[in-house]
């Protein structure tokens, strides 16, 4: 069985190869999508929010709904359950919507997701043979990379289920956008980001205990968001990295909101801040994927030694037509 192996440049400097074999016991047991639908029924039946279901083939669909099986969204038993028990019957507008939905998650997954994984695996497989140039491309590429593929199987499942006459919870809402990392999270994979929230922030004590309190809450939630990625350092890392963004803006929140105000007196500063929130808020989440997409920890640090300190041309060795062979690909 495979084992993962705590190593950071400053482990091996002492000598140090920490092997955690009971994270690849834990990791198939069943934390996935399915699996935290059925904990949402389950929590949801326990405080009250939602009748037990005493149909058992009703219960197996709901846990074992094929569009979103695979990669949500993840539905709590208020929004889908009904459902099951309403008469569908054909509709020209529900079956074209979803078909739509169906081609556009297609497309995003395919043409856009697909296209950048090649650039993507080929400079991060081989990061030692790649200058600073080339990783902060691929950084860039993964971010976008990644959205499409989650977002393209979240439309794909939507549409899906709409073509059935079913309705499913809106997943992505243009993460990109977002102008802090705090409302990136509001957009990026909601139902899995607000299950989080549900059942572990919230029953944690949330916002309504200490400050201190209150940031342990969230850093941890973050950090079980990224164990449950994946039994590695690096999704650790990058969900505790999540939680730091959350926590330090708390810290300015009221010279932040004065220098909000002020600036919204003017057009052009107003414009000219939200577009520096937005690109910054986007710098700091590609800043945590590089530890998302990187193997392990020597691979994340390397990655970021060769950005800051390690520059060069972009067509250089075995760099050479990397960018048109993606180009290239798209045909």
């Amino acid at each position: 069985m495979k084992k993962y192996w705590y190593s950071t440049c400053w482990a091996d400097f002492f000598h140090l190869n920490y092997s955690l074999p009971i994270l690849s016991i834990i990791l198939p047991i069943g934390l996935s999508f399915h699996t935290f639908q059925s904990l949402s029924y389950v929590i949801e039946v326990y405080r009250g929010n939602q009748k037990a279901e005493t149909h058992f083939g009703i219960y197996s669909l709901y846990v074992m709904f094929y569009p979103q099986l695979v990669a949500g969204p993840i539905e709590r038993p208020q929004n889908i359950l009904h459902q099951f028990y309403e008469k569908h019957e054909f509709n020209y507008n529900d079956v074209v919507t979803g078909l739509k939905r169906i081609v556009w998650g297609i497309f995003k997954k395919v043409v856009i997701a697909d296209r950048l994984a090649i650039y993507v695996n080929a400079v991060y497989l081989n990061h030692d043979k790649h200058n600073g140039t080339s990783m902060a491309i691929a950084t860039v590429f993964f971010a976008f990379q990644i959205y499409c593929d989650f977002s393209g199987y979240s439309d794909i499942a939507i549409g899906c289920a709409r073509t059935m006459g079913f309705k499913l919870m809106t997943n992505f809402n243009r993460p990109y956008f977002a102008r802090s990392v705090s409302e990136f999270w509001k957009r990026w994979h909601i139902s899995l980001s607000t299950w989080f929230r549900d059942y572990v922030y919230i029953p944690l004590g949330g916002n309504r205990v200490s400050k201190l309190r209150n940031y342990f809450n969230l850093f941890i939630t973050f950090c079980i968001s990224g164990f449950w990625h994946g039994a590695n350092w690096t999704y650790v890392i990058w969900g505790g990295l999540n939680g730091i963004y959350l926590i330090i803006p708390q810290f300015f929140y009221k010279f932040s909101r004065h220098a909000g105000n002020v600036f919204k007196q003017n057009k052009i500063l107003d414009f000219s801040m939200k577009l520096f929130n937005t690109l910054w808020t986007f710098l700091l989440i590609a800043i945590a994927w590089v530890f998302f997409r990187s193997p392990d920890l020597k691979t994340a640090i390397a990655v970021f030694d060769k950005i800051i300190y390690k520059h060069g041309p972009m067509f250089i060795g075995n760099n050479k037509n990397m960018i048109f062979s993606v180009v290239f690909c798209w045909y």
